[in-house]
């Protein structure tokens, strides 16, 4: 198991926690086949621990590229609409079981929310492009063209350069003027 040091760097932004019962991957004779285990969602990790007041997780994962879906194959009862799963590539699939069917589901939608967000994130849509791009023409400029000619340039002269991300465009603008 991964264990996160605590305290976590994120702890602060805790989405969602509560008590779950969490599926054994090797359940024993004599335990049973569901834990009952306190759940944290924050923005980048699912954390379970024994218990509320317990410091130390019993496990950790990262929620990135993770999948979250109601299962009710998990049980056969009347549970059976309070189970989801969390599919985490190259790792395993975790199995919980919420204290009822509006919290399986509420589970489901806060992780699936917050997987949109980390794809957004490291998707960047076009305003978040247009700052980055500006970022690394400052940090670019100095070695591309001298410093003295990349100040004199003002803003609106620089901005064809960044809809472009080919090497062409800087010799073509040099060219023009």
């Amino acid at each position: 198991l991964e264990e996160i040091p605590w305290p976590l760097q994120d702890s602060g932004n805790i989405l969602k926690q509560g008590y779950l019962e969490k599926r054994s991957r090797e359940p024993s004779f004599f335990s049973s086949e569901w834990h009952r285990r306190w759940c944290v969602l924050t923005q980048r990790n699912f954390l379970y621990y024994a218990n509320e007041k317990s410091k130390q997780p019993r496990g950790s994962f990262p929620i990135e590229r993770c999948q979250a879906r109601l299962d009710p194959q998990l049980r056969k009862d009347s549970r059976k609409k309070c189970c989801f799963q969390l599919l985490c590539p190259g790792k395993r699939s975790y199995e919980f079981m919420a204290p009822s069917a509006a919290e399986a589901q509420d589970w489901v939608e806060q992780i699936r929310f917050l997987l949109r967000d980390l794809s957004s994130l490291t998707i960047p849509c076009e305003e978040d492009g247009e700052e980055e791009e500006e970022l690394s023409r400052d940090q670019d400029s100095s070695d591309s063209m001298n410093n003295s000619h990349n100040s004199t340039l003002n803003p609106e002269e620089l901005e064809p350069e960044g809809d472009d991300i080919y090497e062409v465009v800087p010799g073509e603008l040099q060219n023009s003027q």
